[in-house]
């Protein structure tokens, strides 16, 4: 076994030759041995082998390339080399053929209000169900504006609308109405209330409150068959034993026990409830729906319910005692809840507050409050030294605005103070509608609204920095709008004089937010924003027309302008030949939105 053994290393050592052997020392001997193994030979043949196989293939592969061209490469890419692109120049501006044209071509916000003065009306879009933003259209949306032709070169005086009824005032002070909920048969704005000299409009779930320029308050039904056959309220006149019978049926709810010279200002309804104020600031509260009476301290009236109110009909007026002393400026309602702010600055909530809609802490046992109650304001700028005042309040749905003035002392030869405009919102947010940029469920604490807090701007005409208030907000029942007060610019109306061709107008910033479930942000898509946002100019065919003519610096081919939507401001303007005071105006409703000309 073991001579087996000797004899199998034996053979596997190759002798070498004496005289190689001669002159290499014994460290050296163990490399060649090495080199000169069988295996590292088969190991060198094998390497020798893929060095051909790959020069082969090479060979093969370039054969190939040369018999068919690139066609082989070209498949084999993915991309191919990246083409130098040819330059495009910028094309000179189309020449202007008048001074107001050159105008437009410098400005869209120029052209935007000068299309609003030659071009009066309404435009609308959202939810079509009730055949209110279309009433001549099938359709169930309208995503982005449309005009309503009824109302082409009409100017109001007021609009309010319901997903499945509207109702608006024309420059006469008649009141039109339409929509399914009013007439299924009507497609077409009906004049119904005449002769009555209206100035504004509030809606409730099934009536509509109207105000007349004397002060007046009717409650008229909004169903056609009941203002037919409902009892009518017989009409007096001058003329000894001269009496008719009014046409539609409606209810007088003007406050019996006024004082001398005091009438009602304002009004403002939710879906049950209706606020009115006097020119003296005092408020009154009535019911101003037919389903239900109102049960959430909407009327804030304590203990007052459906069992406990007063003898004569459900909606008699009644005085909000608990605000005597505090002289009302300003009312709002949303659909259960109520808010006023006094001359003083105070603010105070009543009615629903499930979601926080008072701004006071949620609390399970007590889910409303039935009496006027003060809002801590002071306390959201604690620690600043500044005192807070608040200038307006807005409702709507189940959410609530305040738009504050927060003065601080500073040390300036020009100012003592210093202005700080800010706007806050509480109550339901879960679709956006607080416009924080956050979705909230229950917002108790007013939070601040970033796009209306806190902005300054130079105004040319004081030489002076001014804080960029919040002019109105129009809150729907999920949505809303807001409209800032930057300074605006009706210098180019006709009268101007000593004005170049560079001098344009603009109007003011408008922004919507909130559910956008009916399209009713005018986005053209259906995604909520709980971000204040921009949409574009409502008469598209005018700017594309604008944008056509004008080819903007760095733009490239088929790239649109980012022009945004911005409302007139009120001036003295030439309408089909006579001179009226003319603004546009928003309303936000339940899922639809209109824009109106406004007298």
């Amino acid at each position: 076994m073991l001579s087996t053994r000797c004899a199998s290393r034996a053979a596997l050592r190759v002798p070498h030759p004496p005289r190689l052997c001669r002159n290499i020392s014994s460290k050296q001997r163990p490399q060649i041995r090495a080199a000169t193994h069988p295996y590292a030979q088969r190991r060198q043949q094998h390497f020798v082998r893929s060095i051909a196989t790959v020069t082969a293939l090479w060979a093969t592969a370039t054969a190939w390339q040369w018999f068919n061209g690139d066609k082989f490469f070209r498949e084999v890419h993915a991309e191919e080399p990246p083409q130098e692109q040819e330059l495009s120049f910028e094309k000179p501006r189309r020449q202007a053929v008048s001074e107001e044209d050159n105008r437009n071509i410098l400005s869209s916000q120029h052209l935007q209000v000068q299309k609003s003065w030659e071009n009066p009306g309404v435009y609308a879009w959202g939810s079509n169900t009730g055949k209110v933003v279309a009433p001549d259209s099938q359709e169930s949306f309208i995503k982005t504006p449309r005009r309503i032709p009824f109302f082409d070169g009409v100017l109001l005086r007021d609009i309010k609308l319901d997903r499945n009824f509207a109702a608006a005032i024309d420059e006469k002070g008649d009141l039109l109405q339409w929509g399914t909920a009013f007439s299924k048969d009507t497609t077409q704005p009906t004049p119904t209330l005449k002769g009555r000299n209206l100035t504004s409009l509030a809606i409730s779930r099934d009536r509509i409150i109207a105000l007349s320029a004397s002060g007046t308050v009717y409650s008229i039904p909004v169903s056609q068959e009941e203002q037919k056959n409902g009892p009518k309220p017989a009409s007096t006149s001058w003329i000894p034993f001269w009496g008719s019978s009014n046409n539609i049926s409606y209810r007088i709810r003007t406050p019996e026990n006024l004082g001398w010279n005091e009438r009602v200002t304002s009004i403002s309804s939710g879906l049950e409830h209706a606020l009115m104020l006097t020119s003296s600031g005092r408020l009154f509260s009535f019911a101003s729906g037919t389903e239900n009476f109102p049960s959430k301290g909407q009327l804030g009236i304590p203990r007052l319910t459906w069992k406990t109110r007063p003898s004569g009909t459900f909606d008699i007026p009644h005085e909000v005692t608990t605000l005597k002393g505090f002289p009302i400026q300003h009312i709002a309602t949303g659909d259960y809840h109520s808010l006023v702010n006094d001359v003083n600055g105070r603010a105070f909530g009543f009615g629903d507050n499930s979601a926080g809609q008072l701004g006071f802490d949620f609390n399970p046992e007590a889910m409303f409050i039935d009496a006027p109650s003060l809002l801590p304001t002071q306390k959201l700028y604690s620690g600043t030294a500044q005192q807070a005042c608040v200038t307006k309040v807005f409702a709507g749905g189940n959410t609530s605005f305040l738009t504050i003035e927060a003065t601080k002392p500073v040390a300036s030869t020009r100012d003592s103070t210093r202005v700080q405009a800010d706007t806050w919102a509480f109550g339901f947010g879960l679709t956006g509608q607080l416009g924080n940029g956050r979705w909230i469920h229950n917002q108790s604490t007013p939070i601040k609204v970033p796009a209306f807090s806190g902005l300054y701007e130079y105004d040319e005409n004081t030489n002076s920095v001014i804080p960029i208030r919040l002019a109105h907000v129009s809150v729907g029942a999920s949505h809303a709008a807001g409209i800032m007060d930057n300074v605006a610019s009706v210098a180019v109306s006709g009268k101007s004089k000593k004005l170049t061709e560079n001098d344009t107008n603009w109007g003011r910033d408008i922004l919507f937010w909130g559910n956008n479930e009916f399209y009713q942000l005018g986005t053209g898509k259906r995604k909520n924003e709980p971000t204040p946002t921009y949409i574009q100019p409502l008469d598209q065919a005018a700017e594309e027309e604008r944008a056509a003519s004008v080819l903007s610096w760095g733009r490239q081919k088929g790239e649109k302008g980012m022009h945004r939507f911005q409302i007139s401001p009120r001036a003295k303007v030439k309408v089909n030949g006579r001179t009226v005071d003319l603004e546009q105006r928003v309303e936000c409703g339940r899922g639809v939105t209109a824009v109106y000309s406004a007298v």
